[in-house]
């Protein structure tokens, strides 16, 4: 499956895409896992204390915000899904 890092993110992994490799059925929250095994500075930009994805963060599965989705990060997500990661944004 292939993620999209925006911003700050991007030199954290070292490229705008990457692939990540997960089971079919997998949720958001195990891409968000598998992703951190991979870049474990991620860990604490993208999870809070308990877990959680962190508030400030915008994670888009298809163009919609996890926080919207029926599952939010338990969504089942699809090899074939766009998903992207932009963290917060300020400016003036």
């Amino acid at each position: 499956m292939q993620v999209n890092f925006y911003a700050t993110l991007r030199p954290i992994v070292g490229q705008k895409t990457i692939d990540v490799d997960i089971p079919n059925g997998a949720t958001v929250r195990e891409l968000i896992a598998a992703i951190i095994t991979a870049y474990p500075a991620l860990r604490s930009e993208l999870l809070d204390e308990k877990g959680d994805l962190q508030d400030h963060i915008k994670f888009f599965v298809n163009g919609r915000e996890v926080i919207y989705l029926d599952r939010q990060i338990d969504t089942v997500i699809h090899p074939d899904d766009i998903i992207t990661i932009f963290p917060p944004v300020g400016g003036g």
